[in-house]
């Protein structure tokens, strides 16, 4: 008898999956346990083995296509096997193009409707957004709403917004008068080419996608603010350099990161609102602290690793935590729960040398911590009897970008100051 192969749930919260690659091909052997396909959820690829030894029989949902868990995506048997028809599930539909202007019909209220089974992440962007989930249509199965669902109804919303006029000119000849301020949002669509554009198109991998879609929601829902403080690291410096051979006996590499995730914990626990995220009822702030490092895969993109109670961790701990999830991360070995949960993200891009940046807030977090190269700079000292010198000083830019819908200015140079304070004041 023919064996099913489902889409693994890969997650306590995760409802779907994207096949990005089968590794075995219609007709081909493959053997129990044997690696089949990769699966992609929130940017992390895991590869998925054979539910059993046979033939693969028949291959329902092709690469780049995202399904429920749960669905049938495929059957292994013996060669020549029968598979029931009814196995073939509906393949998910592309999302309709939804037309620039909308009908007398279609503008006309939508009866109320069972909305049936909606996944956490279309939740939440409803409840973010303020859609109301009866006027979307559903492209899943069985009508389900997608996410791919609601980012076109926000574009068509984003559309009809700048499409109403911010200036009119009087009919008695007056000089031009503003009429109702209108301030649409960037849509997510490039514009297109005045003139055919030629060139070589890479296709986007469901990892550049996430990001994209990720970004853009992100700018979309908060307002982004950047501040930017630099710190002095010579105590930083000095106590790594004394201390790098014996964390190395301990098998953890110690890296300036765990000296940043340090001091930006001591700064959480010294102002809980950072820690915290946004709701329509106030501001939740979550009683753990779970980091977020922002690790780059090189031109494939970048993943969030979360290290969890990382307020519970010493500094050894944070290196060793750091090393393990950036290794995995790598060797794209991460489990799609591990990175989710955040509550507050470090993004190191200093290490290409950058100086600064403004980062961009990863949802549903209220701040994110850049930290620029380290570089030995002529700074101004004084001492303890206010004399002034010019001396040479390891220094690093840090910008905070923060939600301005929960933090003010001040709270959050505030917070910034703690974190430059635990890097100048660092001790074991």
């Amino acid at each position: 008898m023919a064996t099913r192969v489902l889409m693994p749930q890969l997650g306590e919260s995760v409802v779907e999956g994207t096949v990005t690659k089968w590794l075995k091909q219609k007709g081909d052997l493959v053997q129990e346990m044997e690696p089949l396909l990769e699966v992609n959820t929130d940017k992390v690829d895991t590869e998925i083995p054979s539910p059993a030894s046979g033939v693969l029989l028949e291959v329902l949902v092709p690469e780049g296509t995202t399904v429920q868990a749960g669905t049938v995506i495929a059957w292994i048997g013996e060669p020549g096997e029968d598979i029931p028809l009814a196995a073939h599930p509906p393949a998910q539909q592309p999302v309709p193009e939804t037309p620039a202007v909308q009908t007398e019909q279609a503008a006309a209220p939508v009866e109320q409707r069972d909305l049936g089974s909606i996944s956490p992440v279309v939740a939440r962007m409803a409840r973010e957004h303020q859609i109301d989930l009866t006027q979307v249509k559903g492209s899943g199965q069985g009508g389900r709403i997608t996410k791919k669902d609601l980012l076109a109804y926000l574009e068509e919303r984003e559309k009809q917004v700048a499409a109403q006029p911010i200036w009119e000119t009087p009919a008695d000849g007056d000089l031009f008068r503003p009429t109702e301020l209108i301030f649409p949002q960037t849509s997510s669509q490039p514009l297109a080419p005045t003139q055919p554009l030629s060139g070589r198109l890479v296709p986007f991998t469901p990892m550049r996608k996430a990001i994209a879609e990720h970004m853009i929601a992100s700018k979309h829902t908060s307002a982004h603010v950047t501040t930017v403080m630099e710190a002095d690291l010579s105590r930083v410096v000095a106590h790594r350099s004394a201390h790098l051979s014996e964390f190395a006996q301990q098998g953890a590499k110690l890296t300036y990161t765990a000296y940043f995730a340090a001091a930006t914990i001591a700064a959480l626990k010294a102002y809980p609102l950072v820690n915290s995220s946004f709701t329509p009822e106030g501001v939740l702030i979550h009683p753990q602290i779970n980091l977020g490092i922002a690790t780059s895969l090189g031109e494939e993109g970048l993943i969030v690793p979360v290290i969890r109670h990382a307020d519970s961790l010493s500094l050894l701990g944070l290196a060793r935590a750091i090393n393990d999830l950036a290794q995995r991360a790598r060797t794209r070995q991460l489990k799609p729960d591990e990175v989710k949960g955040g509550t507050f993200t470090i993004t190191n891009h200093g290490v290409a040398g950058s100086l600064f940046a403004t980062p961009i807030i990863n949802q549903p977090q209220c701040a994110i911590l850049g930290i620029g190269a380290i570089q030995k700079r002529v700074v101004v000292i004084e001492d303890e009897w206010g004399n002034e010198a010019l001396a040479i000083r390891p220094m690093v830019y840090l910008s905070l970008t923060f939600d301005h819908r929960i933090l003010d200015g001040a709270g959050a140079d505030a917070f910034l100051a703690k974190v430059v304070e635990g890097l100048e004041k660092f001790s074991a």
